[in-house]
């Protein structure tokens, strides 16, 4: 029997939403072990004085197998 747990993490990007995603995934795999799953939670983006998007950010859920004792 698997057991997988579900932990949460922001990250942002000055480029868009796809890569901010694929930073956190790329970052969780660094310190989480046997990652299957990620949903995007949330959306926002961060506006400059000149009302440009200047930051994308995305808070991800993330779902991994814990290892067998």
């Amino acid at each position: 029997m698997s057991i997988a747990k579900v932990t949460e993490i922001k990250v942002s990007s000055t480029e868009s939403f796809d890569d901010a995603i694929r930073t956190g995934i790329t970052r969780a795999n660094k310190t989480l072990k046997n990652v299957k799953s990620a949903w995007v939670k949330d959306l926002e983006v961060s506006v400059d004085e000149n009302g440009n998007v200047s930051e994308y950010k995305v808070l991800l859920k993330l779902t991994f197998i814990l290892e067998e004792l």
